[in-house]
């Protein structure tokens, strides 16, 4: 499919344009079409054997199991955050699935359905410890590296105001491109998502010489996307997220799927499709569709511990994304 111009995907999305039929299209070659970053470890990044690997890799991966039979029926498109929105509006990709934080903006002016959020960030900034820097109230008139096409970008330019400092932006469309800079001295800061900044911090020459400061500038709802005007695809991502975070919320895991789906409640039943009122039909697929996007990599919390979580090199804490059951505010909306 020939790829529209981002004035022209723009121009089209605030017309009501969209893309219908994803899953025709999507039946027809056999895969999704998934959009992720260019390279963020712990959320999607590709392995030594060249094969991505990641937490939202496999969201992807799970609503591949549902629709498709098949978790391994992905294709991956990495794409910079001044491309993303253009390929997902052109058709080049079916779902973005790449740390993207939900916008009243790209919401409504880009034209894009967002799913659940999987991941609640905040911006923060990172500095070299031997910059002395212990807080973002002492940045003022420092140079700050950033991503372009970012709501890092916006939010940066917001913090400086709103505190009456200064600073130089050195912006770059690629993320490697940031980080590169940043680690090669170009810059004074580096400023991202939290969790982003804790990903490449590992790949950097010193990671221990840099600090992230204390502050956290902004709300940052990480979820994936899809386009406006296709609801049937829409649903099927949406609660395929939610299947995930309901498992995890009533002990389904990916060993003992096929126990939990014999004996579990009426809710693990339904949840799993082998209660007498099956869900599949509300979104058009078999009554198994849930079971197969969990088995295919585990549950909500599953796949944090694998990718994020405290025995991975992310060492991430859940934080607000622990369920609502533990102090957090993940949540996974009915499914009856």
């Amino acid at each position: 499919m020939k790829l529209l111009t981002a004035s022209t995907a723009i121009t089209l999305a605030g017309t009501g344009f969209a893309l219908a039929g994803t899953m025709d299209d999507i039946k027809a070659r056999g895969h999704i079409q998934c959009g992720v970053t260019q390279g963020v470890p712990g959320f999607s990044n590709p392995n030594d054997a060249g094969d991505w690997t990641g937490f939202d890799v496999d969201i992807c991966r799970a609503v591949a199991a549902a629709v498709l039979s098949d978790a391994d029926a992905v294709r991956y498109t990495p794409l910079s955050n001044t491309e993303r929105f253009t390929a997902l509006q052109s058709g080049e990709v079916d779902i973005l699935s790449r740390t993207t934080t939900r916008t009243l903006n790209r919401d409504t002016a880009l034209g894009l359905n967002f799913a659940p959020v999987v991941f609640y960030d905040g911006q923060g900034f990172m500095v070299r410890e031997s910059s002395g820097i212990t807080s973002a109230m002492e940045l003022d008139g420092t140079t700050v590296c950033v991503s372009a096409g970012s709501t890092s970008e916006l939010n940066v330019a917001d913090y400086f105001t709103a505190n009456n400092m200064t600073y130089e932006p050195v912006r770059f469309e690629k993320a490697d491109e940031v980080l590169a800079a940043y680690d090669a001295g170009r810059c004074d800061v580096y400023t991202s998502d939290l969790s982003g900044l804790a990903a490449r911090r590992l790949v950097m020459q010193n990671p221990a010489e840099h600090v992230m400061l204390k502050e956290t500038i902004s709300k940052e709802p990480l979820a994936p996307a899809v386009r406006h005007g296709d609801d049937a695809w829409f649903d099927i991502v949406t609660w395929t997220v939610y299947a995930l975070i309901a498992a995890e919320e009533l002990g389904v895991t990916a060993a003992n799927i096929d126990q939990m789906k014999a004996e579990g409640s009426p809710d693990v039943q339904r949840l799993l499709g082998s209660s007498e009122t099956g869900t599949g039909e509300w979104v058009g697929l078999d009554n198994d569709w849930a079971t197969r996007a969990i088995a295919a990599g585990g549950n909500y919390g599953e796949l944090w511990a694998r990718h994020l979580g405290p025995d991975t090199p992310l060492k991430l804490a859940r934080g607000l994304n622990e369920l609502y059951t533990n102090g957090g505010i993940q949540y996974a909306m009915p499914i009856k």
